[in-house]
C-alpha cells in the first residue's frame, strides 16, 4: 500500500497509528529501523490480547456486512482476512512483549510527537487520516500532516477514501492546499494494491 521499495526499507521509519499490527516486526526482521506510535502501546501485551478479543468479533462482523465495499482478490473472502489479521495481531502481541519498553514501540499520537526534527527518513501512516473523515476533522487532518512532516523527510498517507461510501476523504483537496501554503509538496501517487475498493492512490507529502 505505500509502495516500499528495498531502499525505503533501509530508510529510518515511523509508522504513525500502526496498533496491534506486524508491520514492525517484520520490517525488522529484514533489517529495517521502525518506530512505530500508538496509544494503544499505553497498555500491555495481555490488556490489548484482552481487547482484539472483546472487540473482534464486531469488525468482522460489519466487515461481512460491508463485503461489496471490498476487492476480494488476494483475500478470497471475510474469514480468510479475519485468519489473516489474526495471525499479524498474534505476531505483534509476541513482539510487543519483548520490546514494548524499548524505542520501537512508543505511546504517542499526532498531533505532537516526541521526535526531533527530521529524526526519521520515512513516516507511513495508513487507515487512520482521511479513512476516518467524519471523526477527524479537516484542522487535524492539516496539524496531523505537517506534524509528521516536521519530524520525517517524507510522509506517505493510505487510503485517501472515507470509510462507508469509499468516496475521497473530504478533506483531501483542503489539506493539500494547506500545506502547499507551507512550502511542503504534495503529490498523488498511484499503489499497486487494492482493498478497500478504488483505494489506489496515496499522498506523498515533502518538506522543501
Amino acid at each position: 500500500m505505500f509502495s516500499l521499495s528495498e531502499q525505503d526499507l533501509q530508510k529510518s521509519i515511523l509508522g504513525c497509528g500502526d496498533g496491534p499490527a506486524s508491520f514492525n516486526i517484520e520490517a525488522s526482521v529484514l533489517g529495517s529501523h521502525v518506530t512505530s506510535i500508538d496509544p494503544i502501546y499505553q497498555f500491555s501485551a495481555e490488556q490489548i490480547r484482552s481487547r482484539i478479543e472483546e472487540v473482534y468479533p464486531q469488525i468482522m462482523e460489519q466487515v461481512s456486512k460491508n463485503k461489496n465495499d471490498y476487492v476480494w482478490k488476494s483475500i478470497s473472502n471475510s474469514e480468510e482476512l479475519g485468519r489473516i489479521r489474526m495471525a499479524a495481531m498474534q505476531t505483534f502481541l509476541d513482539d510487543y512483549e519483548k520490546h514494548q519498553t524499548s524505542k520501537r514501540y512508543i505511546n504517542a499520537s499526532l498531533p505532537t510527537l516526541p521526535f526531533a526534527d527530521v529524526e526519521f527518513d520515512l513516516a507511513l501512516c495508513s487507515h487512520y487520516l482521511f479513512l476516518y473523515s467524519e471523526h477527524v476533522n479537516q484542522k487535524q487532518h492539516i496539524l496531523a500532516i505537517k506534524e509528521l512532516c516536521r519530524v520525517a523527510k517524507e510522509v506517505r498517507v493510505y487510503p485517501l477514501l472515507s470509510i462507508g461510501d469509499n468516496e475521497e476523504s473530504p478533506h483531501l483537496a483542503p489539506v493539500m492546499d494547506a500545506l502547499i501554503a507551507v512550502n511542503i509538496n504534495v503529490s498523488l501517487v498511484p499503489v499497486d494494491y487494492e482493498f478497500q475498493k478504488g483505494a489506489v492512490t496515496m499522498l506523498v507529502a515533502k518538506s522543501v
